[in-house]
């Protein structure tokens, strides 16, 4: 099984990406969980909650990558959820740190800030995307994990995507 994590800033279409490369390759994508695990909440989120969305994701991606069909996209990853609880909190769950370490993605794709910004009662800092972006890269860069940047308009994101999905997948065919 292949696994890419599709991560980064907010509005930076993750999830419009993930589900346009599940088409393309005919499997499943994961979709943030924290969407649905927030606006369920009804009140503001807390650490406790952050973790909670993390055990959430992973029970959702082992659940959907049951169906996938050779090839996994992710929409989030627990990079996302370690840097959102450091940015709110100052700290991040030993567990979220743990699971970041153990994550088995051959690749993932870094999402450019260079979208316009979409207002969602979700979104927090649209105002610190760019900074956002750069803790990304600094993080990745600090886990030696295998990343591209994908930047451009929708269709250059997908064309972009795709040609390292194309070449990850050449690599891996045996």
């Amino acid at each position: 099984m292949i696994k890419i994590a599709i991560t980064g800033p907010e509005s930076t279409g993750k999830s419009t990406l993930a589900e346009q490369l599940a088409a393309r390759y005919d499997t499943v994508w994961v979709p943030e969980y924290a969407r649905r695990y927030v606006g369920n909440l009804g009140r503001p989120y807390t650490l406790e909650d952050i973790e909670n969305i993390a055990r959430g994701q992973l029970a959702l991606e082992r659940e959907l990558q049951q169906q996938a069909n050779a090839i996994l996209f992710a929409d989030t990853d627990m990079l996302v959820l370690k840097i959102w609880s450091e940015h709110a909190f100052g700290r991040c769950p030993a567990w979220i740190e743990e699971q970041l370490q153990r994550q088995d993605y051959n690749l993932c794709l870094l999402m450019g800030v260079d979208l316009p910004w979409e207002p969602d009662p979700q979104r927090e800092h649209p105002h610190l995307r760019q900074y956002f972006y750069e803790w990304y890269k600094r993080e990745l860069e600090a886990m030696q994990a295998p990343f591209v940047e994908i930047s451009g308009q929708q269709q250059e994101r997908v064309q972009l995507a795709t040609q390292h999905v194309e070449a990850l997948l050449q690599k891996h065919q045996p």
